[in-house]
């Protein structure tokens, strides 16, 4: 197990060095998208003007307040609450997301499925994972919204935040097939199947 500090973007190599239960710090962008933000993208075929290559992106919506903007406030938002909503129903964005964007790490709750682990190791991705009811942590970790695309879909629009020490994050899936959630599945049903023996009933 170790730990990594990234300045994003990063590249391929960096993201495979990466193992499941390595921790990460991210430093420099970090881009928040949800479900409107993707379908819209890859439904329906809109684009962004944002560079997404090397970068890591957070299953978020978050809670903002529109301002004047200046030098702390650029793109006219102050972050309120930046909390990370659960990933699985974004599992089919995954592999587009690294493909057609670029995308190397991606950041939410509750973790992906099979496909995705694919995408991490046919591409060079991890996931990372936050716990839930941290968010009120996690915006101490943003220092500023930079810019905003795709605002008509807000708060789902494409974030561009400028984030000091964003972590420690836990590499939960990583593109050698590893992932903590089949770990966790692997042996609960391991320790449930010796609960019901040892109370002589078989397991289905």
């Amino acid at each position: 197990m170790a730990h990594h500090t990234f300045r994003t973007p990063i590249s391929e190599a960096q993201a495979r060095q990466l193992r499941v239960n390595d921790t990460v710090t991210l430093e420099g962008t970090l881009y928040g998208i949800r479900d409107a933000t993707l379908i819209h993208m890859f439904d329906r075929g809109r684009k962004t003007r944002f560079d997404l290559a090397g970068h890591a992106v957070i299953h978020t919506a978050p809670s903002v307040k529109k301002v004047a903007p200046d030098a702390a406030h650029p793109a006219g938002y102050a972050p309120i609450c930046v909390g990370t909503t659960t990933s699985d129903r974004m599992e089919r964005f995954t592999r587009p997301l690294m493909v057609q964007n670029g995308v190397r790490l991606i950041i939410g709750k509750g973790g992906l499925r099979e496909n995705s682990a694919r995408a991490f190791q046919d591409l060079g991705g991890a996931y990372l994972a936050i716990i839930g009811g941290a968010a009120a942590l996690e915006t101490t970790w943003v220092e500023a919204i930079e810019d905003v695309d795709l605002d008509d879909l807000n708060p789902e629009s494409l974030w561009k935040f400028r984030v000091r020490g964003f972590g420690p994050l836990v590499v939960a899936m990583d593109s050698h097939g590893g992932s903590l959630y089949e770990r966790v599945k692997t042996d609960s049903q391991a320790r449930r199947a010796q609960a019901l023996a040892s109370l002589g009933v078989k397991s289905l």
